[in-house]
């Protein structure tokens, strides 16, 4: 029998928004948790859908929203950010690395944690990576951004025993998340394919294709890791679902 591991298995959903990584999430969730104590826990910035949970607050919501994207835009910006926008960037991260170290405690309790999204530091800005790569110099700006790789090295150093790359086509993602900007989208899953995650076991899957097609491919995938770590997998029927 293969050794066991002192933390429990780690599988990492990731993809653009729009590839369907909620739902699939979800889906292997329930699915696996029919043999073991499974968890999902959310390792993205969510920056974005709590902007869009503040638009949509009466009197002052959409006033605080394009304050927000404002900020945003500034982080990417050549110029780097200013002081306030650094601030709230590493604000999400701390939020992020809150929301690692809560994911840790659950493997070390036994659970099976399925991430949804996963940091990364090859390529920086919004597909996970690092917000303030722009930051040079030192003072407040500059120890935010030492601060913050600091923190995404520690979360990157955690391997996933799979990842499961959702690769999804910009006219699909435009169509799922009509709320979203198209230019927004094209950069994410361009980022995204340029990803390696360092020797991590990656599955690639088109995510174009219908629900039943991803789930079943992941689910096979999921299996042969679970029996090859601890023989251990979830019952056939469920595999097939």
């Amino acid at each position: 029998m293969p050794p066991i591991s002192p933390l429990s298995p780690l599988i990492a959903v990731v993809g653009c928004d729009g590839s369907g990584k909620s739902t699939v999430t979800d889906s292997l969730q329930k699915w696996l948790a029919t043999s073991r104590p499974t968890v999902i826990c959310h390792l993205g910035k969510q920056s974005g859908n709590i902007g869009r949970a503040i638009g949509r607050l009466p009197f002052v919501g959409g006033l605080v929203e394009t304050k927000l994207n404002s900020k945003a835009k500034k982080v990417h910006s050549d110029k780097g950010p200013d002081t306030l926008s650094a601030l709230v960037t590493y604000f999400f991260t701390l939020r992020r690395y809150w929301r690692f170290l809560r994911m840790m405690q659950f493997r070390r309790k036994g659970f099976l944690v399925i991430a949804d999204r996963f940091p990364q530091m090859e390529v920086p800005g919004p597909m996970d990576g690092c917000g303030l790569y722009k930051v040079t110099g030192g003072g407040l700006k500059g120890l935010l951004a030492r601060s913050e790789r600091q923190l995404f090295a520690r979360m990157v150093a955690c391997k996933p025993d799979l990842i499961i790359r959702l690769n999804v086509s910009l006219d699909v993602a435009i169509a799922r998340k009509p709320d979203h900007k198209p230019d927004n989208l094209a950069r994410k899953i361009n980022d995204l394919s340029n990803i390696t995650f360092k020797g991590v076991k990656m599955l690639e899957i088109n995510a174009d294709q219908p629900l039943e097609t991803v789930l079943s491919t992941a689910k096979n995938a999921i299996s042969e890791i679970l029996q090859a770590r601890d023989g251990n997998t979830p019952s056939e029927s469920h595999a097939a679902g």
